[in-house]
């Protein structure tokens, strides 16, 4: 390893302890998020297009842009629990609202998680993804990467991995997985 390479798996570790503290509803009893291979790979897909989307919204709209992947988790999750075969082919744009990315938390709460959007459940999540958010951004700050770096850039690629599975875990347990 280089000298002063920063060290992302430490980091996202870090951040996930961190993040799991803001939304203990995320993990199991026993301190574990729930997850798959399957997601997990799917949104190594997703990424290139959701980075494309978030680095173009990280300083007008940093929680948006970090918490958004939290949706996407839900959405994948949801996916999932479905016809796989079918919705594992289906692409980025799928999770688009009508205005695109700057409404892509509604779509998926409302029409791929079939929530309404003024119910309890969709303001519980909203509360969750945004707090985590929030709580990613304020850990990003703490590091002290200098913005606008190409290690600025790798620290928000591995935020929003973070938050994709936070939100990928809660789509999971709410969905009545296990840990097993």
């Amino acid at each position: 390893m280089e000298e002063n390479k920063p060290d992302y798996q430490d980091y996202e570790e870090r951040l996930l302890q961190s993040l799991a503290g803001v939304c203990p509803d995320c993990v199991s009893p026993q301190g574990i998020l729930y997850d798959s291979d399957d997601i997990d790979a799917k949104w190594k897909e997703l990424l290139p297009d959701y980075m494309a989307d978030a680095v173009g919204q990280i300083n007008a709209f940093p929680e948006a842009a970090l918490g958004w992947a939290g949706y996407v988790g839900l959405a994948v999750a949801k996916w999932w629990d479905g016809d796989w075969g079918t919705n594992s082919l289906r692409t980025y744009k799928s999770l688009y609202g009508d205005r695109g990315f700057d409404d892509m938390d509604e779509h998926i709460v409302r029409d791929i998680l079939g929530l309404n959007l003024q119910g309890k459940d969709a303001d519980c999540l909203k509360c969750q993804l945004l707090n985590v958010a929030e709580s990613a951004l304020s850990f990003i700050r703490h590091e002290g990467t200098e913005a606008r770096t190409v290690g600025a850039y790798h620290t928000l690629v591995h935020t929003v991995n973070v938050v994709f599975r936070i939100g990928a875990s809660l789509g999971l347990k709410s969905l009545g997985y296990k840990y097993r």
